[in-house]
């Protein structure tokens, strides 16, 4: 899950939770498109628990996307019989069976946000930012 993703699920959940008194929008839970970046799993679900939610479903990652993409046609379309094909029909029956379970979310503040991204390592504190481009400089003067 990437920073944009964070902050755009937290977001939507805003959205979810303005409307949820007088409209009975609920939040069904979080998908997750995999980028292939350390402890994502992890994150998304963090996340989800911060947000009242769950994780539906982690998509892996699978270059098919692009290829059935090219040709202007689902995965499923393209190669149904593939790994990722099966992939989306789990995603399918997980949202289906999820119809109706939703819950009213609770966003987290911009601070919180920033403090999952230092626990799970994808935005560096100011202090080891600045240590780190003192270290550069160092080596390239050194």
């Amino acid at each position: 899950m990437t920073t944009l993703a964070l902050f755009a699920a937290n977001n939507i959940a805003k959205g979810i939770l303005k409307y949820a008194g007088s409209g009975g929008v609920r939040l069904g839970g979080l998908i997750c498109n995999e980028r292939q970046t350390d402890r994502e799993i992890d994150l998304s679900e963090s996340l989800a628990a911060k947000l009242n939610t769950q994780l539906i479903h982690f998509v892996p990652r699978d270059n098919g996307v692009q290829h059935a993409e090219l040709r202007r046609q689902t995965v499923i379309q393209y190669a149904p019989d593939s790994k990722q094909a099966s992939e989306y029909r789990q995603l399918a029956t997980k949202i289906h069976a999820n119809a109706g379970k939703g819950t009213i979310p609770t966003p987290i503040t911009m601070e919180e946000l920033e403090d999952m991204l230092l626990e799970f390592g994808i935005m560096k504190s100011d202090e080891a930012a600045l240590a780190e481009l003192e270290a550069k400089e160092k080596s390239l003067c050194g």
